[in-house]
C-alpha cells in the first residue's frame, strides 16, 4: 500500500486522538473543580439551583437551598462552584461594584448637559401651541396679495369649505 492511501486514516486517528483528549481534560477540570468544594461555597447545579455548600461527602454534597431546606446530591450533579460575588450577584441581586471609579452611563442624555436657565423657564408644564399665528413681523406683508394667508384659524376653515362647495357645484354643472 502506498503512502497516499493510508494518509486519510492517519489524519482520522490523529483527529480522535485529540478529541478524547480534550475531552479527558475537561473531565479531569470538572472533578477538580468538584474537588475543590468547601462549605460556604455557591454552587450551581446541573438542573440550575443555586445553593450554598453545608457538607461534602466522598460522593455526596449537603446543599442549603434555603431557609430550612437542606438537599443531598451527588457530587457530579454539580454544574459549577461559583465566586462569593457572582453568587450573590446571580442569587440576592448584590452588585459588586468593582470599578469604584469608573465613569458611569447615565440612562438618558438629559444630565449631560449642563443645565442652563432657558431650559429651566421652557419647562413650566404649560402646553406649546404650534399653530401658525399672524405676529407683528408678518403682519407688514400686503394683505391684498392673493398668496396672503388668513389671520386666524376659522377664516382659513372658512376660506376651505368655500372652495370645497365651488368645486362641487362645478362638478355637478358639468354633468
Amino acid at each position: 500500500m502506498s503512502l497516499l492511501t493510508l494518509l486519510p486514516f492517519i489524519v482520522l486517528i490523529g483527529a480522535m486522538f485529540l478529541m478524547t483528549r480534550s475531552a479527558k481534560k475537561k473531565q479531569q477540570q470538572a472533578i477538580d473543580m468538584r474537588n475543590q468544594m468547601q462549605p460556604g461555597s455557591g454552587v450551581r447545579t446541573i438542573g440550575g439551583m443555586y445553593a450554598t455548600v453545608k457538607e461534602v461527602g466522598d460522593d455526596t454534597v449537603l446543599l442549603d437551598a434555603g431557609p430550612g431546606v437542606e438537599l443531598l446530591f451527588a457530587k457530579n450533579s454539580i454544574g459549577a462552584v461559583l465566586t462569593d460575588d457572582e453568587y450573590n450577584r446571580i442569587v440576592h441581586g448584590i452588585e459588586h461594584d468593582l470599578k469604584s471609579d469608573a465613569d458611569v452611563v447615565p440612562d438618558d442624555a438629559s444630565s449631560l448637559t449642563e443645565p442652563d436657565d432657558s431650559a429651566a423657564s421652557a419647562s413650566d408644564d404649560a402646553p406649546v401651541d404650534f399653530g401658525k399665528k399672524d405676529t407683528a413681523g408678518t403682519a407688514e406683508a400686503p394683505a391684498d396679495t392673493a398668496d396672503a394667508e388668513p389671520a386666524d384659524a376659522d377664516a382659513a376653515d372658512k376660506a376651505k369649505t368655500d372652495e370645497q362647495a365651488k368645486k362641487s357645484d362645478g362638478g355637478s354643472e358639468a354633468k
